[in-house]
């Protein structure tokens, strides 16, 4: 008998998770293994500065995740957890990255114009929120995720998980790269601050 799907609910951590998801194997040689249909930051040399990223709420269809490691620029091999999302809003988002003693601050979207993207990929370090899924599957070969299209690992046999949507209230990370397809900012701001003025 097929088993009705219904919404997972959580705290996330992924700082510990993306841990997890990267074999120790992996980290000695897989550099650059997970691609998404060429729109992933292992296209493009990662700086050495990872920025946060902060909201009211983020709503998606089509979500993958799996684990990959990168090199940002003067450090050693990072993992991180890689996030796709088919399609993306974003309420009330904030990111922001420290340069020196100047912070460099961006918002854009609100509660009636979110922040929309398509092909959404991020490579995070650490999430927190109260997270909702559904139809979920943890566990799965990371190489046959096709929920968010293409976005999957290249590699057969890595950690994979996918939903059909994903929902993350007070949502908090800290990531080292972002790419998209399509990413629409209304009312977007961006200016130079103090050290302090990061988001909160």
């Amino acid at each position: 008998m097929k088993q009705s799907a219904s919404p997972e609910t959580g705290k996330v951590n992924w700082k510990r998770f993306s841990l997890m998801m990267v074999p120790a194997s992996i980290v000695v040689g897989a550099f650059g293994v997970a691609t998404a249909s060429g729109a992933l930051a292992s296209s493009f040399a990662v700086s050495g500065s990872s920025f946060k990223i902060t909201a009211d709420r983020l709503e998606g269809k089509g979500f993958v995740q799996f684990g990959r490691v990168i090199q940002p620029y003067g450090k050693g091999p990072t993992p991180v957890a890689v996030s796709g999302i088919a399609e993306a809003k974003i309420f009330n988002m904030c990111q922001s990255v420290a340069l020196g003693p100047f912070a460099l601050r961006l918002t854009a979207g609100n509660s009636r114009a979110p922040v929309t993207a398509r092909n959404l990929v991020l490579d995070v370090e650490e999430l927190s929120g109260d997270a909702t899924f559904t139809n979920i599957q943890i566990g799965r070969d990371a190489s046959t995720l096709d929920a968010a299209g293409k976005i999957r690992s290249h590699q057969p046999g890595m950690f994979g998980q996918q939903a059909d949507t994903v929902v993350i209230n007070n949502l908090s990370q800290t990531a080292w790269t972002t790419t998209a397809g399509v990413f629409k900012l209304p009312n977007l701001k961006l200016g130079f601050g103090g050290s302090g003025d990061v988001c909160k």
